[in-house]
C-alpha cells in the first residue's frame, strides 16, 4: 500500500446491541495506521525495517469479538483516568467519589467501562501534508462515577514525515479529574514475532515512583541510580528485569510510572527511545506530559491469540504510556490532574520512527 492519505473507511463488526464498529486506514510518509472506531483502537500500525520490509508493530486482533471480551487495553484510548486510583477512591473539593474496582482493589484505566470500550466518533482529514483522524466522545456526568460532562476530541495524527501524533483536548462543566493516555503494545519486530525483551530502551529520567504491592505509588519519587529502573543509557529491556528486586516482584517485571526530568511542558520533548537491533526499526517519542508508564508485558499469558494467528506469550511486547502519575487525586505531591470549567485539558503526544 502506497502512502494514502485518504481514510478508506469499512465495517470491522458488529457489537451484540448491533452497533457497527468501523475501520478507517490511511497511510502517509511510509506509516501505515487502521483505527477502530470502538475505543479509538489503534488496530495495527506499520513501518518499515532497514531492508523496507513492512510489519505491524502494534499486538491486537482480528475481530471486535476479541477486542470486547478479551482485549488487555490493546492499542485502546484510555480514560477518564489512565492508571490506577487507589481502592477506586478520592476526594475533590470536599466531595467523596467511588469509582468502579477492577485491578484488585483499585480502578484501573477508567474502571469497568473506560473509554477503551466506547464508541468513537470519526472524521477524517487532510491538512497540508498530514492527514489524520478526529476522534471525539462526550463522557456524561457520572459515568464510571467521574463528576462533570467531558467533551473531548482527539486528533490521531500522520505527518508527511510518517511521524504519528496524538492531540487529546477535553473541557468539563464541572470539576472532575483527567489522565488521558494511549496503550498501543509494540514490538518493534512484528506483532506475534516472540519477545520485546531483546530491544533496547532508553528514558530520559532520573526518577521513578515506587508502588506498594497493589501497584499503587507510595508518594516517594525514587533515584533510578543503582537499580533495575534505570534507563537513562540504552539497555535491553530484559538485562534487568529478572532482577530479585521487590518492585520487580510486585509487578512480574516492570509496571511503573518513571518520572520525567523535563516535567510537563508546552510543547513535546523527546523522552524515549525504543529499538530492536534485529530489524532496525526505532520509536522516538516526545511528550508534553511529567510521566511514562513503562510497562514489559507481565500479565501476557499464552492465552491470546493475536492478529495474524500467533499466541502472545509474556515479555512479548511492551506499553509506553505519556501521562500524568498514577493516583494523582489521592497524591498531593503529584502533579495535578483536575481540570475545571474554563479550563482546557491539553496533551500531545508524537511517535517517531526510523
Amino acid at each position: 500500500m502506497r502512502d494514502r492519505k485518504e481514510a478508506v473507511k469499512e465495517l470491522f463488526g458488529k457489537l451484540a446491541d448491533g452497533t457497527p464498529i468501523h475501520s478507517w486506514s490511511l497511510a502517509n510518509g511510509g506509516t501505515r495506521l487502521k483505527v477502530l472506531s470502538y475505543g479509538g483502537i489503534v488496530q495495527s500500525l506499520e513501518i518499515p525495517d532497514r531492508e523496507g520490509r513492512y510489519a505491524n508493530v502494534s499486538l491486537g486482533f482480528a475481530t471486535i469479538e476479541d477486542y470486547v471480551a478479551k482485549s488487555p487495553y490493546f492499542g485502546a484510548l484510555i480514560g477518564r483516568y489512565g492508571n490506577r486510583v487507589d481502592e477506586g477512591r478520592f476526594t475533590l473539593d470536599g466531595k467523596g467519589y467511588q469509582l468502579p474496582v477492577n485491578d484488585g482493589a483499585n480502578s484501573l484505566h477508567g474502571g469497568t467501562e473506560g473509554f477503551d470500550r466506547a464508541v468513537w466518533d470519526v472524521e477524517p482529514f487532510t491538512e497540508g501534508a498530514d492527514a489524520g483522524l478526529r476522534l471525539s466522545r462526550t463522557s456524561p456526568d457520572g459515568e464510571m462515577g467521574y463528576p462533570g460532562t467531558l467533551d473531548m476530541k482527539v486528533t490521531y495524527t500522520l505527518t508527511g514525515q510518517g511521524d504519528w501524533r496524538i492531540d487529546y483536548e477535553a473541557t468539563t462543566d464541572k470539576a472532575t479529574v483527567v489522565n488521558l493516555t494511549s496503550h498501543v503494545y509494540w514490538n518493534l519486530a512484528g506483532e506475534g514475532s516472540g519477545s520485546a525483551h531483546d530491544h533496547e530502551l532508553e528514558i530520559a529520567a532520573s526518577r521513578y515512583t515506587p508502588v506498594d504491592s497493589g501497584l499503587i505509588p507510595t508518594g516517594e519519587l525514587a533515584e533510578v541510580e543503582g537499580t533495575p529502573f534505570d534507563f537513562r543509557r540504552s539497555k535491553t529491556i530484559g538485562e534487568d528485569v529478572r532482577e530479585a528486586n521487590e518492585q520487580l516482584l510486585y509487578a512480574k517485571g516492570m509496571d511503573h510510572n518513571w518520572v520525567l526530568d523535563k516535567g510537563t511542558t508546552a510543547e513535546p520533548e523527546h523522552i524515549a527511545t525504543l529499538c530492536d537491533p534485529k530489524s532496525g526499526r526505532t520509536l522516538k517519542i516526545a511528550t508534553t506530559e511529567p510521566g511514562l508508564q513503562f510497562y514489559s508485558g507481565n500479565f501476557l499469558d499464552g492465552t491470546l491469540v493475536g492478529t495474524d494467528g500467533k499466541i502472545y506469550r509474556q515479555g512479548d511486547a511492551v506499553c509506553l504510556e505519556t501521562q500524568h502519575f498514577p493516583d494523582s487525586p489521592n497524591k498531593p505531591s503529584f502533579p495535578s490532574t483536575t481540570l475545571r470549567p474554563g479550563q482546557v485539558y491539553r496533551s500531545t503526544t508524537v511517535h517517531s520512527f526510523s
